[in-house]
């Protein structure tokens, strides 16, 4: 009986946590910045309480701006041999076929990505530059000075620079599961428009996460893709629930989360807080830079740790 009541106390209190979290002033949209901050400013006011904003005129001296076209970067970058992301459907990094299955990564010169972007040629899957190992700066060098090694306001907030820049382009098919990183990102778009749907970490006990076999899509020999096991590597938790077409009645919890959703245009620039969880859409050969900045593992990770490990065991009892 003790037991019984214990565990409806703590399932009483995970379900009125992310409530008394909005109410204690998470944001309930997205709000806009007509400037850069202050580092202080920045810190106090959107780091420091993990709130989520989109920042105007932050980027609009950036060379790449102007000089970003397609046509530009195939003469910039041209014949040179870069890693793509290749998928069947679309998505990369994530649940499929009861798997954790990660794209294929192509070593193709990249005139002959852009041709696929542009439509010179057509394939039946799905093409996307996101290497996220600091890509601009590895397979991009070239581009570096069209934007900026960091961002200077952000780093000194902070007291470090970035772990990593990344360069991303793709089709509009191109879609990023729903999942965290333990990262402060500044998020840049050059051209089109990227579509996010966020969730702040208040809202873990509605998120579901399942542990998944890892695996990685392959092209067979007859050129049709097939789903590869990774079977040394340890299974990977991620969430198997796609936050635009939600099966309420698999994850009926997620019906008591309440997504944030925003547009970030060309020239505006996104601070996603760490441990935000975020799904991504983009515009059909949308270009964008992001910082990545380490994450501090103060209060607020081990309070998103305590609210884990409440919402796992509440589901093994």
């Amino acid at each position: 009986m003790a037991e019984g009541a214990a565990l409806r106390a703590v399932r009483d209190c995970l379900a009125a946590f992310p409530r008394e979290a909005r109410e204690l002033g998470l944001v309930e949209s997205v709000p806009y910045l007509d400037r850069p901050p202050s580092p202080l400013e920045f810190y106090r006011e959107w780091v420091s309480p993990n709130k989520p904003c989109i920042i105007q005129n932050a980027i609009g001296h950036w060379p790449a701006l102007k000089k970003w076209t397609l046509t530009y970067l195939r003469e910039v970058v041209g014949s040179k041999v870069v890693s793509v992301a290749v998928t069947p459907n679309g998505y990369a990094d994530a649940v499929f076929q009861d798997r954790f299955v990660m794209p294929e990564e192509r070593r193709m010169p990249f005139m002959d990505f852009l041709d696929i972007v542009e439509k010179k040629v057509t394939s039946p899957n799905v093409f996307y530059v996101q290497k996220q190992c600091s890509n601009l700066t590895e397979e991009f060098p070239e581009l570096v000075c069209d934007v900026q090694p960091d961002i200077p306001w952000m780093s000194e907030a902070l007291g470090k620079k970035p772990d990593a820049v990344n360069f991303w382009l793709g089709e509009s098919a191109a879609v990023t599961s729903l999942h965290k990183d333990h990262y402060e990102n500044l998020y840049c778009v050059i051209s089109g428009e990227k579509h996010f749907l966020l969730h702040p970490p208040s809202d873990r006990p509605f998120i579901p996460y399942e542990l998944y076999q890892p695996a990685t899509y392959r092209v067979s020999e007859g050129g049709s893709f097939e789903i590869v096991d990774e079977k040394t590597v340890d299974k990977v938790p991620w969430i198997p629930l796609d936050p635009l077409n939600p099966n309420l009645e698999q994850y009926p919890g997620y019906a008591q989360a309440k997504p944030l959703q925003c547009t970030v245009k060309a020239g505006e620039m996104l601070y996603l807080p760490s441990l935000w969880f975020h799904h991504v859409q983009q515009s059909h050969g949308c270009i964008a830079v992001n910082y990545w900045y380490d994450m501090e593992y103060d209060l607020k990770y081990s309070y998103y740790q305590l609210l884990d490990c409440l919402t796992n065991a509440v589901k093994v009892l």
